[in-house]
């Protein structure tokens, strides 16, 4: 094996191969930590993460990044709260359209205009939370899901896992189909490694665009739903900084923030690597919740600098 092969192994497998030798010191050194209970709580709580996550995925590999999806998760939740009175379907088609809508505009914008993505969706972060706020009476209002059956479809279990986790499953598998095996998968990646090119190669570049940001607002947005529905309210404070969470959980999982390289898979075990790392902390014990964002922080430092170093590797190579 050569210097190529093997930092493109570390570039796609590393997260994988970190969470393995985590789960092992866990397991050795916490009695608590290999348990069903225990595991079961680390994939639940990443569920929801991990659905926005797929959404940003496909952002980042397209060279573009989304801020708006924290505070779209959160006017999800409260949207599917307040539409909750009025029944299932409009509990969540209503957080759906208005969060979908809000990445479609987004997506529109970027691709149309050629403004910088950073720009756009840190307006949309502070248009979408000044949105929520005002529907939420400035954060004195929690709505509460009164549909028993929208409720059920974030508490309601199938051994052991409640009905998110499989939702999640059956996205990740979708969207490592759409994204390795379609034209619209090859075309993300051809932007993301040069856009200019692409363009040349008759590649759709700003309808491709306008698609993956309006993904990442509908997977936004329906985190926020089911959120809501497993707590059975649409709380306001849920959210913040969670876009930095999402594109920590992405990269560390092999995308790379230049673009053009990633995949679902490694994210996902992004997503489970910091959930594992919060679960070693709290088997600790004596040890805050905040120490995650250093730890994750100086993870994902650590990560970024890998990539550059393996991407000057292979071209010397």
């Amino acid at each position: 094996m050569n210097r190529e092969q093997i930092g493109r192994l570390l570039q796609h497998h590393g997260a994988m191969m970190v969470l393995g030798v985590l789960v092992v010191v866990g397991t050795l050194g916490f009695d608590s930590f290999a348990t069903a209970d225990n595991a079961a709580s680390v994939v639940v709580s990443s569920s929801f993460l991990a659905v926005v996550a797929i959404g940003m995925t496909f952002v980042i590999i397209s060279g573009g990044i989304d801020l708006s999806v924290g505070s779209l998760f959160v006017l999800g939740g409260v949207l599917a709260a307040f539409g909750s009175q009025y029944g299932f379907a409009v509990a969540l088609l209503l957080p759906l359209a208005v969060c979908g809508l809000a990445g479609l505009v987004q997506g529109l914008i970027i691709a149309r205009t050629g403004l910088a993505p950073f720009i756009v969706t840190l307006a949309g972060l502070l248009g979408v939370r000044g949105l929520m706020l005002a529907i939420s009476h400035e954060g004195a209002t929690t709505y509460l899901v009164k549909n028993p059956a929208f409720a059920a479809l974030g508490q309601g279990e199938i051994f052991g896992l409640t009905y998110p986790v499989y939702l999640t499953i059956i996205l990740a598998l979708a969207a490592m189909v759409l994204l390795q095996r379609t034209g619209f998968g090859q075309n993300v990646y051809a932007i993301g490694g040069n856009e200019q090119a692409a363009a040349l190669m008759g590649v759709p570049v700003a309808r491709t665009k306008v698609y993956v940001y309006l993904m990442s607002g509908l997977l936004a947005g329906l985190a926020g739903a089911l959120n809501a529905a497993r707590l059975s309210s649409g709380v306001t404070i849920l959210g913040i900084g969670m876009e930095l969470d999402v594109i920590a959980a992405v990269v560390i999982g092999g995308t790379l923030l230049t673009g053009g390289a990633g995949g679902v898979t490694g994210t996902v075990a992004g997503v489970l690597l910091l959930g594992v790392i919060q679960s070693l902390i709290n088997q600790v014990g004596n040890l805050t919740s905040s120490l995650q964002q250093v730890v994750s922080g100086a993870f994902l430092a650590l990560v970024v600098v890998a990539q550059r170093l393996l991407s000057k590797a292979q071209r010397i190579g």
